[in-house]
């Protein structure tokens, strides 16, 4: 061998090195992707539950906090 093809064997040993780390880190990334999008969906439900909990406007009477009191007071 002679020193072009080492120098060349070296380069592509590192091109190598750096494609699997680039291949990791992207596998990495989706990863979080996935998590995300599963929160935002969770997060999602919930603002559609809780909406749904939530009285229609002007479908309630107005009631006073003094209603509200537990009998005790």
């Amino acid at each position: 061998m002679d020193i072009s093809s080492t120098e060349t064997d070296k380069r592509l040993t590192e091109l190598e090195i750096k494609a699997s780390y680039t291949e990791d880190l992207l596998d990495q990334l989706n990863l979080v992707i996935v998590r995300q999008q599963q929160q935002i969906d969770h997060l999602m439900r919930e603002l559609r539950e809780l909406r749904q909990q939530q009285p229609e406007p002007g479908s309630a009477p107005f009631r006073s906090l003094r209603d509200e009191l537990p009998p005790h007071y």
